[in-house]
């Protein structure tokens, strides 16, 4: 059993989950979770024919990332996180939990805006989340990230330590605003991004998914920054 276990939340994400699953190098492809928030499209079954387990996580981004977490693998000493939509590159997955399993990092997340991004692959207003978020936790915390990409690694014992609440949009923010309180040796590793293989955002997709998002970023941001930083 490989030390690390992969976590793809999903909500009807037939089109590209197989394909996202089959990408995973052998190397890592021991325990891949699929926690999935009541596909209604046939995912689940593509899920499992791909060689993924699969949990019903209920409704909620971060409802599903925690509950992947949780079922991973007892031997498993990280956890990495990868968006089922096809976009980001599982090929690439060492880049990401590499430097974690090696010990020298705790949190390593990938940078979409300082890869090569394929044209159509973020909205504008998904770079200015990023820039606006990195700006924010900078200000914060003195540790400044350039995106809020799912496609992250951490340690297991790491995560725990940091009590994610946060069971919705803001849970990407929420771990980079607790990580870097907790001061974790975070790195930041640019990553190339595809455009989604099929379906739509449930986010950038419309206009209310996208208002959703921001609220639920917005408010996780003062929660977290209004608590006070330990040993500060």
């Amino acid at each position: 059993m490989h030390p690390a276990s992969i976590v793809i939340p999903t909500l009807n994400e037939a089109e590209a989950i197989g394909s996202v699953i089959r990408e995973i190098p052998a190397a890592y492809a021991s325990d891949v979770i699929v926690a999935d928030s009541g596909s209604t499209d046939g995912t689940q079954d593509i899920a499992r024919a791909a060689g993924a387990r699969v949990i019903d996580a209920g409704r909620g981004y971060g409802r599903a990332c925690a509950a992947g977490a949780a079922a991973a693998a007892p031997g498993s000493r990280v956890i990495v996180f990868l968006d089922g939509d096809g976009a980001d590159r599982g090929d690439l997955v060492d880049a990401i939990a590499g430097p974690v399993l090696a010990g020298t990092h705790d949190f390593v997340i990938a940078s979409r805006t300082r890869g090569a991004r394929a044209p159509g692959s973020m909205l504008w207003h998904q770079v200015l989340a990023g820039w606006l978020v990195g700006l924010g936790i900078g200000l914060r915390y003195g540790i400044s990230y350039s995106d809020m990409c799912a496609y992250r690694a951490i340690d297991r014992s790491a995560l725990e330590r940091l009590a994610m609440r946060e069971m919705t949009y803001g849970w990407n923010i929420e771990m980079q605003m607790q990580a870097a309180r907790a001061r974790l040796r975070i790195r930041e590793v640019p990553m190339p991004y595809r455009c989604r293989l099929g379906g739509s955002s449930k986010v950038a997709g419309s206009l209310g998914g996208t208002l959703r998002a921001a609220t639920r970023i917005g408010a996780t941001y003062l929660r977290v920054a209004a608590t006070p930083t330990p040993g500060a």
